[in-house]
């Protein structure tokens, strides 16, 4: 089964960001996170149907090698979709998402000057997200796709730090894409998100 491949759910030019670097970010490099997740679990598939799984080893093995690409591709296409769907707005926040983050940080400005700093700290990724474990807001890096998630955190704002999602136009001025970044940011999308954990916290 193949896995669908999202459009980019905005028009224009979000963040400053030219349609060049969109273009390839998203029909290049996300494309191709999507054709390598079908590949590796369509080999995931036959060995898990039967297949010769006998030399798995942890130091080598065709097992570990795809089990590791695939926490790799599948990562890629799932943070990459979070990202592009949370941008294209106008940056302005409000709500219970918004209550609770200035309840977590003493103010929505002190939230923003955090996450912005934790994004100029990651080489890969800044994840705002719901952890579940302690019912709270977090803010977790990652240097790579599979590197750095915490299981059982779910992702509410998500921001691609890695050189290729802004160096073709803002060069290594990372803070500048950053800033803005903040200022695009589709928080009715965050909120929707935030709206649906906490339904599911009420259920539970």
């Amino acid at each position: 089964m193949s896995t669908p491949k999202i459009p980019l759910p905005f028009s224009g030019n979000p963040a400053g960001l030219s349609e060049q670097t969109l273009n390839i970010h998203h029909d290049k490099l996300y494309y191709g996170y999507v054709d390598k997740k079908d590949e590796i679990q369509e080999k995931l598939n036959g060995l898990s149907r039967g297949g010769d799984v006998a030399s798995a080893n942890q130091t080598y093995s065709e097992l570990r090698a795809l089990k590791d690409g695939e926490t790799f591709a599948v990562n890629g296409v799932y943070l990459h979709e979070w990202y592009f769907e949370n941008m294209g707005g106008d940056g302005q926040m409000q709500g219970p998402l918004a209550q609770a983050l200035t309840q977590e940080y003493g103010s929505l400005e002190n939230f923003i000057s955090y996450f912005s700093a934790c994004g100029l700290a990651a080489r890969g990724w800044t994840v705002l997200a719901w952890d579940t474990h302690d019912q709270a807001l977090r803010v977790y890096t990652g240097d790579a796709h599979n590197q750095g998630g915490v299981w059982g955190a779910i992702p509410l704002l998500v921001m691609d730090v890695y050189e290729h999602a802004y160096f073709m136009d803002f060069g290594s001025d990372r803070k500048t894409y950053i800033k803005n970044f903040m200022t695009n940011i589709n928080w009715s999308k965050v909120e929707d998100r935030y709206s649906k954990i906490q339904n599911m916290s009420s259920v539970n």
